[in-house]
């Protein structure tokens, strides 16, 4: 997404899109910290690891109905 974006995103909020809720936004903004000490991602990351816990209940409910039947 990156490619085609003139303003980038910080390629580490997608890594906190699994779906290790609340602990994978934790680790990726020490990751951010010790980079950049003015980096602070951490709402993002709490906002893009919420959607992957929503897309991992969505995912799974539509498995069970295909399989369930």
């Amino acid at each position: 997404m990156n490619l085609f974006r003139t303003e980038k995103i910080n390629p580490m909020i997608g890594a906190a899109g699994i779906s290790a809720f609340p602990m994978s936004s934790r680790v990726i903004q020490r990751m951010a910290t010790e980079a950049d000490p003015q980096n602070f991602i951490l709402m993002y990351a709490v906002g893009a690891n919420v959607a992957g816990q929503i897309a991992s209940v969505i995912a799974g409910g539509l498995l069970l109905s295909f399989f369930a039947t």
